[in-house]
């Protein structure tokens, strides 16, 4: 029974003993080996991608492509090409290097247009890529909002006309795409609306309308604030003020009990009405700061008696001359009239005055200004106070229980006429349970998933090589090893043979020592193999006979 030969190492010496095509096979597997082995450790080192940009439009994904190729930045294209990604390590430098030029754009044409206008364009096509291009910019300008993923502006702008019965104002309608989980509050929808009204002339924040991707009308109606009540200004105004005295309370507090154990709400009922008021007062002028405005006196007199004197004529058609006062003098007894023949005569006198008094008059003009506090309700809690000589938590004296009232009365400019209540309390703060954030698992962890994927990476490499190893190439060595030991021990025994025959043929070497006729036969092996495979036959059919 035959018995195994055992492998033999691949060296030099065997290969140069293989035939051509076994030499071809060795080299082709070692090849392959070093192939293998570069591959995988090229895959082992491969960097991890990242996203870069994702949801990209067509035109923008070919111009960043472009970019990539530009810098030499290995990139990858995610099935569907609805994202770019790049080295996990490059991926914020290369989203700022596209930023500085623009990229991407976001499928939005802005004022950009207006720099490639052709010449002889009509007037109906510029203000046509007017409006593409104030829309473009408004959509560009709303999607910086946080909240904000994705935007469209519509604009209805109306043609100009001269008849102001033909006029109209122009509308705007916003599309947002919001981010999951992410909403508009009131102020951010209002200062989208008022964003719109301001960038087109004529267009009142009562005709833009902001409507969300689910279809959803998140822009209030232009009577909203009249059914509410208040506006989102108006409420904001309120819970500054209120803020404003709850900061005024705790400050003044909290140096009395801690500044973690006092609590205090305030609630403020404001009053946003105009009211606007005229007088007008009339009041006599008191003595003696009597004014007198105008003043007319008139006064009549006949000296003579009641006989009619003069000539009846044109005298008595004129007009009579102003009156004046009479110079009289006592009467002398026995004096005769000056007048008349000796009659006597009757003096006759009367006298009109007609004054008139200023009026003390008062006119008042008063405007109420919107914002005016009308009530406040204060509730303050205070916690019981750490008393050092016990050790513990006491409740607050009466002294310092209304002494914390009234500087809190003080802190809120307390005033009794118009209502305001102020109601303080003392009470044992309940223990703040501490939030207890669970921890995160092993297996969730990031850090631990990446470490996990990059042993991965290498134990499957070295798997993979061993399996290689094991199953391909330490197999094929080994049979190359055996063909040419194999080889070796034939050429040997042929050179044998050949030794024996030559000397049996009586040959004039048999004086030659044993190695170096060893060593001839097998150069005479090498150089003949078929004459002494032909010996070989020979030799062996003539033991068999």
């Amino acid at each position: 029974m035959a018995t195994a030969q055992p492998a033999l190492p691949l060296n030099l010496a065997a290969f140069n003993r293989m035939n051509a095509t076994q030499k071809l096979a060795v080299l082709a597997a070692l090849a392959l080996a070093i192939a293998l082995l570069v591959g995988g450790l090229l895959w082992a080192k491969e960097p991890t991608y990242g996203v870069v940009f994702a949801n990209l439009s067509e035109k923008d994904g070919g111009q960043i492509v472009a970019a990539l190729e530009q810098q030499n930045v290995p990139y990858r294209i995610a099935e569907g090409g609805g994202a770019i990604l790049v080295p996990s390590h490059q991926v914020h430098d290369v989203r700022l290097r596209l930023a500085s030029q623009g990229l991407p754009k976001g499928g939005l044409v802005g004022f950009e247009v207006m720099e490639t206008q052709k010449l002889g364009i009509s007037q109906f096509a510029e203000q046509i890529n007017y409006q593409r291009a104030l829309e473009g910019e408004l959509a560009r300008s709303i999607q910086s909002l946080a909240a904000v993923k994705g935007a469209r502006v519509h604009l209805a702008i109306p043609k100009q006309t001269a008849f102001l019965r033909d006029d109209q104002k122009p509308t705007a309608s916003v599309l947002v795409t919001l981010h999951p989980g992410r909403t508009l509050e009131p102020a951010q929808v209002s200062g989208i609306v008022h964003l719109v009204s301001s960038s087109v002339p004529q267009l009142s924040p009562a005709q833009v309308s902001v409507i969300d991707q689910n279809s959803n009308l998140v822009s209030a109606p232009s009577n909203a604030g009249k059914t509410a009540g208040l506006d989102p200004g108006q409420i904001k105004y309120v819970r500054d003020i209120e803020e404003a005295y709850r900061q005024r309370i705790e400050a003044i507090l909290g140096p009395l009990v801690g500044s973690a154990n006092v609590r205090a709400q305030v609630t403020a009922d404001v009053d946003f009405s105009e009211t606007e008021q005229v007088a007008e007062t009339y009041r006599p002028n008191p003595n003696p700061e009597t004014a007198i405005r105008s003043q007319q006196t008139a006064e009549q007199g006949n000296p003579g008696g009641g006989a009619a004197i003069g000539v009846p004529g044109a005298l008595t058609n004129q007009p009579p001359v102003p009156a004046t006062a009479p110079i009289t003098s006592p009467p002398v007894a026995g004096a005769a009239n000056a007048g008349g023949s000796g009659g006597s005569s009757a003096l006759t006198f009367s006298k009109n005055a007609t004054v008139n008094y200023e009026l003390d008059k008062t006119i008042k003009h008063t405007r109420g200004s919107s914002g005016v506090v009308k009530r406040l309700a204060v509730a303050v809690v205070l916690n019981n106070k750490l008393d050092p000589a016990k050790g513990k938590a006491a409740p607050l004296t009466d002294t310092e229980l209304k002494q914390a009232t009234a500087l809190a009365k003080e802190a809120v400019g307390f005033n009794k006429d118009r209502g305001d209540t102020v109601n303080v309390a003392n009470v044992a703060f309940a223990p703040r349970e501490q939030e207890l954030i669970p921890d995160t698992p092993l297996w969730k962890d990031p850090w631990l998933i990446a470490t996990a994927k990059d042993i991965g990476k290498w134990l499957l490499f070295v798997f993979l090589a061993w399996l290689l190893w094991t199953r391909a190439f330490k197999p094929l060595f080994e049979m190359l090893a055996a063909t040419a030991h194999r080889v070796e021990v034939e050429q040997e025994a042929a050179a044998g043979a050949a030794a024996a025959a030559a000397e049996s043929r009586g040959g004039a070497s048999q004086g030659r020592s044993y190695e170096s006729k060893l060593q001839q036969a097998r150069d005479l092996a090498k150089q003949d193999p078929k004459m002494v495979a032909g010996v070989i036959k020979e030799w062996v059919g003539g033991e068999s006979r």
